[in-house]
């Protein structure tokens, strides 16, 4: 597991709006804004860049729940670029990772 996600566990980042995201929206988003750095889905052979947790590998993690994973979206580590994601995008993008889960 990255070490972007570990730190996600230090609180004080409020969290983002209640709700529940969509899926495939989220999906679509993450072709789009997150296949360079991560492998968001099945059909992609590799990520651009080395040491990057995969999707599946965020969504196989039982501590990384929609809320974190909102949470860490709100507020990325320096690592991670500021794409700017909306409140709707970041629980889109949470539902389509824990979509993932085996």
């Amino acid at each position: 597991m990255g070490a972007s996600l570990v730190l996600l566990s230090g609180a004080g980042v409020a969290p983002v709006a209640a709700g529940a995201g969509q899926a495939d929206a989220g999906g679509r988003l993450a072709r789009q804004w997150c296949a360079a750095c991560h492998v968001v889905a099945q059909n992609q052979d590799r990520a651009a860049t080395i040491g990057v947790p995969s999707f599946f590998d965020i969504a196989a993690n039982p501590d990384m729940t929609r809320e974190k994973i909102e949470t860490f979206l709100a507020d990325p580590h320096p690592k991670m670029p500021d794409m700017g994601l909306s409140n709707p995008d970041i629980r889109d993008l949470a539902a389509y990772i824990v979509s993932l889960r085996p």
